[in-house]
């Protein structure tokens, strides 16, 4: 059973910066793809940013060029820098690992952590 915990979240002034951390326990290696979610209110949950098992990073388009995803698959550990961060930014971020095999997937989620951008 693969348990994810996120950190790193808070209040931060338009223009600010902010790092998440998702730490992994379990069963977790490099062949899971490793992402970031968020959901605002009133909305749906989004991808942000994924990187996958192989290295290829994808992100919405509203965070190119402000967001980076990176990870430490010694550590377990999925990192998302977040600068000039907007109000729109303002959501519940949500790491997740997801492994496939043959055509099946196996979803694991952390608790998630609020971000607020707010002057």
């Amino acid at each position: 059973q693969v348990q994810l915990v996120e950190s790193g979240g808070g209040l931060v002034q338009p223009g600010g910066s902010l790092r998440l951390s998702c730490v992994a326990s379990g069963s977790i290696s490099s062949r899971y793809d490793m992402g970031w979610y968020r959901q605002a209110p009133g909305k749906q949950r989004e991808l942000v940013a994924v990187i996958t098992s192989g290295d290829n990073i994808n992100y919405v388009d509203s965070v190119k060029g402000r967001f980076t995803i990176s990870r430490d698959n010694v550590k377990s550990m999925v990192l998302l820098q977040m600068n000039s961060l907007k109000v729109e930014d303002t959501a519940i971020y949500y790491c997740n690992a997801r492994y496939s095999w043959f055509g099946s997937t196996w979803d694991y989620w952390g608790q998630g952590t609020q971000v607020t951008v707010s002057s």
